[in-house]
């Protein structure tokens, strides 16, 4: 507001310039026609074409607040000039009441000036070449009228577009930000997801050894030192194995850029899984059946972490045997663990030991691990005990986009 003020006080000051410098005619249009017009004089005091001047700046101050009272003071200033003779500053400073009008008022505004405008100049065009008898006149009045009132029309019409179009990039920029971070928060999401996953299943296996071995110290008094010092020792490579996985797996997130190859667990090393398991009092009877072979990075770790969560989870709530198939087929790698389970909880009471306490994010881990691969995964009761079974693809189709470990 302070601003058109400003440019409204420049434009007066302007405009008087040009009136005191002569860019005016102070013989009305109409003085040639005193025919039809007998009451207007032949000319004017010089001093009444300031008052034009005065009532368009008025429509500059007002520009962007009141773009319609704009244009009708302009309108006004513009028509009183005609009426006592017209002056240049004047008009120059109507251009701007019409350029205002289009840009900061109704949408509908700018066209409908455009249109009124174009009609105004071939109808005084006409007019004044019949009165004239003059058909140069009609060209020339015509083609002048246009361009004054057309062109900052026009003008005005073109920046509103542009702005209106900078409006629409702009929204649609704050949308893809927003999706932006909407992707953000769910990448971080399915990172953290992930995280606790590796982490329950590197830890878990071991801790559950670990409490295992422990109570059955506690609660039987008639092991000898011989039997002690060979759980303790299983107890300590349990411990260490699994502050080494956790190194390994803070190591890993420390790095920079995406190394899945520094905790690469394989369905190969399940010897090693069931050798531990035994070591914690389980005994795990495995049985592969296929030509082992390499699998997709994906596939492999989640066939191994599957494997190692339901060794874990018989250890804890099982019984004392688990049998344990990896069968490799055509297209497809096939886990297989049965363990008794009624057997296991019969012992746990008779030994007064309860149950381990669980999370229960163990079969919901793995079933988010079979999923994610594109395979299945069934956990349940089977028979006389507990069965898990998960099927896993062994396509690279199967693999994640970029090889991406789960």
């Amino acid at each position: 507001m302070r601003r058109d003020i400003l440019w409204a006080a420049v434009a007066l000051v302007m405009g008087l310039i040009l009136l005191a410098a002569g860019a005016y005619n102070r013989r009305p249009l109409s003085a040639s026609l005193q025919d039809v017009t007998p009451f207007l004089p032949a000319t004017v005091p010089v001093q009444l074409l300031a008052i034009p001047v005065l009532l368009t700046c008025l429509g500059v101050a007002v520009r962007r607040s009141r773009p319609v009272g704009a244009l009708a003071l302009g309108t006004t200033g513009i028509t009183l000039d005609l009426v006592f003779g017209y002056s240049l500053g004047t008009i120059i400073i109507f251009t701007d009441n019409l350029y205002a009008a289009t840009l900061y008022g109704p949408a509908r505004l700018g066209r409908w000036l455009f249109g009124v405008i174009s009609a105004v100049a071939i109808v005084s065009g006409s007019m004044i070449a019949f009165f004239f008898h003059d058909l140069r006149l009609f060209a020339v009045t015509t083609a002048e009228l246009g361009l004054i009132g057309t062109m900052p029309v026009a003008t005005a019409l073109i920046v509103r577009q542009f702005r209106t179009q900078a409006e629409l990039e702009r929204a649609r920029a704050e949308q893809v930000a927003r999706l932006a971070e909407l992707d953000r928060r769910e990448a971080v999401e399915a990172e953290r997801a992930r995280m606790a996953r590796e982490l329950h299943d590197m830890i878990a296996n071991h801790f559950s050894a670990i409490a295992i071995q422990s109570t059955a110290v506690l609660s039987r008094k008639d092991l000898d030192m011989a039997t002690v010092r060979g759980i303790l020792e299983s107890v300590r490579e349990n411990s260490v194995q699994g502050m080494a996985e956790m190194r390994s797996m803070i190591g890993l997130l420390r790095q920079n850029g995406e190394k899945a190859e520094a905790i690469r667990r394989r369905v190969a090393e399940v010897d090693e899984l069931a050798t531990r398991a035994r070591e914690a009092g389980l005994d795990v009877r495995l049985r592969v059946e296929g030509e082992p072979r390499e699998l997709p990075a994906a596939v492999d770790l989640a066939g191994y972490r599957i494997i190692q969560e339901s060794l874990t989870n018989a250890l804890k709530h099982g019984g004392e045997r688990v049998d344990l198939t990896v069968e490799y087929g055509a297209g497809t790698i096939i886990l297989v663990a049965d363990n008794p389970v009624g057997a296991s909880r019969r012992a746990l009471r008779r030994h007064g030991s309860p149950d381990l306490p669980s999370a229960g994010a163990g079969i919901v881990g793995m079933r988010e691990r079979a999923s994610l691969v594109g395979g299945s995964f069934e956990a349940g009761p089977y028979e006389e005990g507990w069965r898990v079974h998960a099927e896993l693809p062994t396509k690279e189709s199967s693999v994640l986009p970029g090889g991406r470990v789960l």
